[in-house]
């Protein structure tokens, strides 16, 4: 790491939050620099002390939540409207903001969570966690679709990873495609590339985790037992 540096930065580093939640940890009165409380902004160097006040990892939580269409997940504009928002206004839940991303048109399961830690491990291709897509197409799917699908695509200058691909029982138009990376509209670029435009798109499963019989806009929050056992499948301390 190269100091000095934004301490939400060196925060985010040291696995303890996203840069985001590192700054609400700040604001908080949590975070204290050589034994002052720190302010969000601030740098820290190489051979300052930084402390969390009451960390502790049975105070985070984990919810699988059902993000509905036309819901964003990060940043909105003018009049949309936010996965934290959203879960806020219909559930009373605060505190927690999406690891990952899914697009304003597509629905289906996304994690949220307090935990910063959990980013890296969870999306970065290289842990193999796969994440099942299904997929309603323009056009009926072929073999030879889902074949050139699961042998990786060329958008624009990327091979993307081998893939799973399979039909979709009960849907001409549709299959489940199962990914262990997440490029942006990776799903979407893929089928276009090779000539179908999708109508609907739905995330069903992010590792072990599915999406189940959850309903638009509903959530299930893993009980304590659920919650270690997910940190131990991500390499962090139960």
């Amino acid at each position: 790491m190269d100091f000095p540096m934004r301490l939400n930065k060196f925060l985010a580093h040291a696995g303890y939050a996203t840069r985001r939640s590192a700054d609400a940890l700040i604001e908080a009165g949590r975070v204290f620099v050589n034994g002052k409380r720190a302010v969000v902004g601030q740098k820290v160097t190489e051979t300052d002390k930084v402390e969390l006040k009451d960390y502790d990892a049975t105070n985070f939580r984990y919810l699988l939540y059902y993000k509905p269409r036309g819901v964003i997940t990060h940043s909105p504009e003018g009049d949309e409207v936010d996965i934290e928002t959203r879960i806020r206004r219909d559930c009373g839940v605060t505190g927690v903001f999406p690891v990952g991303r899914l697009d304003k048109d597509s629905e289906g399961l996304i994690i949220l969570t307090n935990d910063g830690r959990i980013t890296g491990p969870l999306l970065s291709p290289e842990h193999g966690h796969e994440r099942v897509y299904e997929v309603d197409t323009d056009k009926r799917v072929t073999q030879t679709f889902l074949n050139a699908l699961a042998k990786g695509v060329d958008i624009e200058g990327y091979r993307t990873k081998p893939a799973k691909a399979d039909f979709l029982p009960g849907n001409e138009h549709g299959l489940r495609l199962t990914l262990t990376e997440g490029k942006k509209h990776q799903v979407r670029r893929m089928c276009a590339a090779l000539g179908y435009q999708v109508r609907r798109l739905r995330r069903v499963r992010i590792d072990a985790y599915e999406l189940k019989r959850l309903k638009p806009g509903a959530f299930y929050e893993l009980s304590k037992k659920e919650a270690a056992h997910f940190r131990r499948r991500l390499g962090l301390p139960a």
